[in-house]
């Protein structure tokens, strides 16, 4: 399981500010909510520092942000996808996304599923790249700020009531927060699908 081998690896860097920071940052490519949970748990226990720690999970997240944006961009160039959505519907998206870029980034960050489609589309439209960055950082810092410091939380009481067995809490959690976000995203998805 990812979740033990990823604790495993951050706390065999914790003698090393450069290995923590890496670990944590490809953590988050991998499940960011997860990789927060576990930073957080590992600040709880002592073994990351809470600057390097908090840190790390928002130049990550916020990198995996812009690469999203990234990838939308390149597949704008492609001969299929131009294909695919015509110049007058792209410049009409472009329209549309260009006016709202703060608030469609904001809701997706916070709406499980929506991130990737969201993201890459605003590349893909060529939402402004500054106003889309800016958008992205405030709402990680927001989110993964509110996350972070609430597993921060459940963290010290899995230490205090479960101990050793603190990664079995932590397993659940993650697991409560995947599925959680999937009935979400399903919700989302059958609401959207009944208004269309």
């Amino acid at each position: 399981m990812w979740l033990t081998d990823f604790s495993t690896l951050l706390g065999s860097a914790a003698s090393s500010p450069p290995l923590e920071i890496t670990t944590i940052i490809l953590g988050t490519f991998i499940l960011e909510d997860a990789a927060t949970l576990l930073a957080a748990m590992q600040v709880a226990s002592g073994a990351v520092a809470l600057p390097l720690a908090l840190g790390s999970l928002y130049a990550g997240i916020v990198l995996g942000d812009l690469g999203l944006y990234g990838l939308g961009r390149l597949s704008a160039k492609h001969p299929w996808a131009q294909r695919m959505v015509p110049k007058r519907r792209r410049d009409l998206g472009r329209d549309w996304v260009s006016q709202r870029v703060i608030p469609i980034v904001l809701v997706s960050r916070f709406v499980p599923g929506l991130r990737l489609p969201t993201y890459t589309t605003c590349g893909f439209l060529k939402a402004p790249f500054l106003t889309f960055a800016a958008a992205a950082i405030m709402a990680t810092l927001a989110w993964t700020s509110l996350l972070f410091f609430i597993s921060l939380k459940l963290g010290a009481l899995m230490l205090h009531y479960l101990g050793p067995y603190r990664w079995v809490g932590l397993a659940v959690f993650v697991l409560l927060l995947i599925v959680v976000g999937r009935i979400i995203a399903r919700w989302q998805s059958d609401k959207i699908g009944k208004d269309g």
